[in-house]
């Protein structure tokens, strides 16, 4: 069957939906946009393994050429919810028009695997000396799980892995990591009019909070990195819920809070530091902290300046190697032994908006730059050893 045109591809992945989403509500499968990608590569001659991370969310691995090394060509199949209110026209339907193609997905990013096909095409008639993979995960949007199965599975990969994420065909080799996490606290209600009818939750949130603050000025003079916009970690106090009347000493209160940790931060370190701060308030205020993860943590990501797929992505680009604020599936494919780099034709100032668009001038440069790194690990990839 001939493969669809490069604009046909974009229109079927669009119109494929794939939100995943924490609410239930707003989650659905990714099904439809694997099976369009396995179709599509099958009859290219890719071998394509489809695997279920959790039911109704699966992840694609394809390839083609066998051996070690290789190059891995990924992005997430899932989109994130959308107003379709707010759009022009149906987020699901592909339209052309002021030079970009716009529908949910087009930018980020389910419209870098309709690039990659494109990419390939002319080289298909060429010995693959080492594999090119094409990787298609789940659920990126809201928990990762489908770069975390991989990781946890251990199967190596490629030699080097580029994430089509929108960076404006900037290579991007850093970017912070992402910690949400609760913090619960539970006293003893009473009647406000004696103190000593309970133990306040909310009193204790207080000290909480400001124990929270100071880890953060402790933190931001130890750690820096000018290659970011804000070159410190952050720690942002999201939201708080305690007590239910001005009467009574509060029982309970919830605190939930966003910690971008910096490479060179590990997220388990962080989190023991929090607790040790916060027993001797426990104590002080006699009630029960609990802390706990809302969602499970991404790590920092810093691929060093000097790996040869950074280099051969600034020479391809022309642009140095930058650091970016927001997080990846990079570091998981990291630590499946691949060297990482994060390059996509969209922008992330047009992600996650409605009319969410890709610019139709991209498209031949990102082309031209994937054909470059398949040559160069595919095709004539240097002797190792």
């Amino acid at each position: 069957m001939p493969i669809p045109s490069l604009k046909d591809r974009f229109a079927a992945l669009i119109a494929a939906p794939s939100v995943s989403c924490t609410q239930a509500h707003w989650d659905q499968t990714n099904r439809p946009v694997i099976d369009l990608l396995a179709l599509w590569l099958g009859d290219l001659g890719f071998a394509c393994d489809i695997q279920q991370v959790t039911p109704g969310k699966f992840n694609l691995l394809a390839s083609r050429g066998s051996g070690p090394g290789g190059l891995v060509l990924a992005g997430h199949s899932d989109t994130v919810p959308f107003d379709a209110e707010l759009w022009a026209a149906d987020p699901l339907r592909l339209r052309e028009a002021d030079d970009r193609w716009y529908g949910l997905g087009s930018c980020d990013m389910k419209g870098f695997f309709a690039l990659i096909i494109e990419a390939v095409l002319p080289l298909l008639d060429q010995p693959f000396r080492q594999p090119l993979l094409i990787l298609a995960t789940c659920d990126e949007e809201s928990s990762m799980s489908g770069a975390r199965a991989l990781a946890e599975a251990g199967r190596p990969l490629g030699r080097a892995a580029v994430i089509g994420e929108p960076t404006g065909l900037r290579p991007v080799r850093l970017h912070k990591g992402i910690m949400m996490e609760g913090i619960e606290i539970h006293g003893q209600s009473g009647h406000s009019s004696n103190p000593a009818y309970g133990h306040s939750a909310l009193e204790a949130m207080h000290e909480v909070m400001g124990e929270l603050i100071a880890l953060r000025r402790e933190w931001q003079g130890r750690y820096a990195n000018p290659l970011f916009d804000v070159p410190t970690p952050t720690l942002n106090l999201g939201c708080i819920h305690g007590g239910d009347n001005p009467n009574r000493i509060c029982g309970q209160c919830s605190l939930e809070y966003d910690l971008r940790p910096l490479p060179g931060m590990d997220p388990d370190q962080l989190r023991e530091a929090i607790a040790g701060r916060l027993r001797p308030v426990a104590e002080r205020h006699q009630v029960k902290i609990d802390l706990s993860p809302l969602f499970p943590s991404v790590p920092p990501f810093d691929q060093p300046a000097t790996a040869e797929l950074v280099r051969l992505a600034e020479q391809l680009t022309g642009h140095a190697a930058e650091a970016v604020a927001f997080a990846t599936e990079a570091p998981y494919l990291q630590q499946l032994g691949c060297e990482t780099l994060v390059l996509g034709p969209g922008d992330i100032a047009c992600a996650h908006q409605p009319d969410e668009y890709l610019d139709l001038d991209r498209i031949e440069p990102t082309v031209n730059l994937l054909r470059g790194m398949i040559e160069h690990y595919c095709l004539k990839p240097a002797s190792r050893g």
